[in-house]
């Protein structure tokens, strides 16, 4: 019962979040998820959450910028701009 509900309080509690605090909550769950799997320790689920949750919070603030695109050069970097 404990798997159905932890799951649907969490999805319940990012509704009510801008597209930011969203994208780095959902950016934060999937990091840890991957880096714990990844490393088989804590201390990886922990770094997959920190980067998980920035980049989510980049590509969630994209979101509240109408007009705006997320793109990324030759070079790996991220930028944001006009569409």
């Amino acid at each position: 019962m404990h798997k159905i509900i932890i799951p649907l309080f969490a999805a319940l509690a990012l509704t009510a979040c801008s597209s930011t605090e969203r994208g780095a909550g959902i950016g934060a769950a999937s990091g840890a998820v991957i880096g714990g799997v990844a490393t088989g320790n804590v201390r990886g689920a922990a770094v997959g959450a920190a980067i998980g949750g920035v980049s989510g919070a980049l590509i969630g603030n994209v979101a509240d910028q109408p007009g705006r695109c997320y793109y990324r050069d030759r070079n790996g970097n991220r930028y944001v701009d006009r569409c």
